[in-house]
């Protein structure tokens, strides 16, 4: 989605007149300024005590945060048992876990080896180990890079992410796999509206 939250220096702000789609701006007591822009109104900001973060209606019915250490093989496990739909569109049920985006939730498949096709309630025990592992390998490789700059995506200073030149399979429809001796082409199938790439051979 579109939106995004930027930091601005006194000098900074001076000189980037407010956009016109900035529709809530924050100025700190250090000069600092937090501009919230969001050109399609998909965003939300809320005003919310800590104590009644977790009890909030837009937040209360959320999976667990996967860079939590105590989100492992087995807490994912427990949240897929009896699921029949695809892995994939369980990962981006928000309820299953948050986070996990189209892209990510490809690339954590590719990295454990798992088909998208597969049944949610047969990731189980190494499987599961195998997928927590990759998503948060993932998650901190993109964080690291920035994000993935695909349309209009920038970090909080401006910069664009960079994440998107690591792909393996997203967005690689007809490339070979990168597996080493694999030789078979990235496919693309849609699920749920969004697009999914993987590997025939690699993933299982």
């Amino acid at each position: 989605m579109s939106g995004r939250m930027t930091l601005h220096d006194a000098k900074s702000a001076s000189e980037h007149p407010f956009g016109r789609h900035d529709h809530v701006v924050f100025d700190m007591d250090d000069g600092w300024q937090v501009r919230f822009n969001d050109a399609r109104r998909f965003g939300l900001m809320l005003l919310v005590r800590n104590e009644d973060l977790a009890k909030h209606k837009a937040f209360k019915g959320l999976g667990p945060e996967p860079l939590e250490d105590t989100f492992d093989g087995a807490a994912l496990a427990a949240r897929l048992k009896g699921r029949k739909t695809p892995i994939k569109a369980a990962l981006l049920d928000q309820k299953t876990l948050v986070g996990v985006g189209n892209i990510y939730a490809c690339e954590a498949l590719y990295l454990s080896r798992i088909s998208p096709r597969r049944s949610a309630h047969t990731v189980q025990g190494e499987r599961a180990d195998k997928l927590v592992a990759a998503i948060k390998q993932v998650l901190l490789r993109s964080i690291d890079d920035g994000g993935s700059t695909l349309r209009d995506h920038v970090q909080p200073g401006g910069e664009l992410g960079y994440f998107q030149t690591r792909f393996n399979v997203y967005d690689r429809m007809g490339a070979i796999c990168p597996t080493e001796g694999c030789g078979r082409i990235v496919k693309r199938l849609v699920q749920s509206g969004r697009s999914t790439f993987y590997c025939t051979q690699c993933q299982r």
